[in-house]
């Protein structure tokens, strides 16, 4: 599909469409990547990336001959963990062995919105331009069906990813963090929770969220960016016609001025998940904005939530919010807790051509 090869010449990487057969080969090179920070979930989600690419989804891999791929230290690994057999599009002829050494996904999110992810390179690979033929191939893709812009999510700790993607011409478009109010059926009961004087709408109209949104200081610093409603962990601009979406599926949630009716915040919850812990399934609800007016605005929004997440049955919840001192002092100021580092949003711009 596409070569590059390392700088000083070397063996030429090739990127081709995934198989469900690279599976292991991902796996073996994914199972330990952020280390003690905490599971990656590549090799829980690649087998079915691989089996259920369509136009608006594809997953590719990058494939270097074996000796190649094994240059750099394997860390205790096994030699051959990331072999395959061929089929003529990798690097290697039909039946032949290749190293499968880098992954990535694209997918259309809007008629103009195109999200890369899951991007990683085997470590003994590296000095290849494993990463740069990969970006550059889930770039592509984005450009041959229309997407105007890509944007891909990387952790702020992530020095080496923020640095990839900068040279591959991704530019910082946003930051955000998630803020984390425990589910309470008793949230909006009043017995320590937000003050009067504002309180949870009913039947949240959503011309009024779209209105509050439009003029809001967090749709400014997230520069209109929402978790996307179908992909988990994207991000997507949050439109007018979401909005009444959440709204019709009692998934918008909304405070007001308690004497005025003055609309004063809302969050949109995008999904509820399921996951085995040590055992045990928990449910987290996930809340893909949160907007406010004011603090004690937070504070009424917040206890909202809590009390959306313990009827949705979750465990736990999160909603994303601006990476601002003031929306993190908001949130902190109503005892809610905040994730410890923030996420950040990267942004290529596809309308120049390559």
């Amino acid at each position: 599909m596409s070569g590059r090869g390392a700088e000083g010449g070397g063996p030429t990487v090739v990127v081709r469409e995934a198989r469900p057969a690279d599976a292991d080969a991902v796996a073996a090179f994914t199972r330990d990547t952020w280390g003690e920070r905490h599971e990656d979930y590549i090799p829980r989600v690649f087998p079915d990336w691989a089996a259920s690419d369509d136009s608006d989804r594809g997953t590719f891999v990058a494939t270097l001959p074996p000796e190649a791929a094994e240059a750099g230290n394997l860390d205790g690994r096994e030699a051959g963990d990331t072999h395959v057999a061929g089929d003529g599009d990798g690097v290697a002829d039909a039946g032949d062995p290749e190293a499968v050494v880098g992954c990535i996904q694209g997918v259309l999110l809007s008629e103009w919105e195109a999200w890369g992810q899951g991007i990683r390179v085997d470590p003994a690979a590296r000095g290849h331009g494993v990463g740069t033929a990969l970006s550059e191939a889930a770039l592509d893709w984005a450009r041959e069906r229309g997407a105007t812009v890509c944007r891909n999510m990387v952790f702020s700790w992530n020095v080496m990813g923020l640095g990839q993607s900068r040279a591959v011409g991704f530019e910082p478009e946003t930051e955000f963090r998630f803020a984390e109010p425990e589910p309470d059926p008793d949230a909006l009961d009043g017995d320590g929770g937000a003050p009067t004087d504002y309180g949870a709408l009913d039947d949240p109209d959503p011309d009024a969220a779209w209105a509050f949104w439009s003029d809001s200081d967090a749709r400014d610093r997230l520069r209109g960016l929402a978790l996307d409603p179908d992909e988990s962990w994207a991000c997507s601009q949050l439109t007018r016609e979401r909005l009444a979406a959440a709204a019709a599926e009692d998934r918008l949630i909304a405070v007001a001025d308690a004497d005025t009716d003055a609309f004063a915040g809302f969050a949109v919850r995008t999904r509820v998940t399921e996951r085995e812990v040590d055992g045990e399934t928990t449910r987290t609800a996930t809340y893909g904005v949160a907007a406010w007016r004011d603090v004690d605005a937070a504070g009424a929004l917040f206890d909202a939530i809590a009390a959306d997440a313990a009827a949705a049955d979750a465990d736990g919840a999160r909603a994303l919010i601006p990476e601002t001192v003031e929306h993190v002092s908001d949130a902190a100021a109503n005892r809610v807790s905040v994730a410890a580092e923030p996420d950040f949003v990267m942004c290529a711009d596809l309308t120049g051509g390559k």
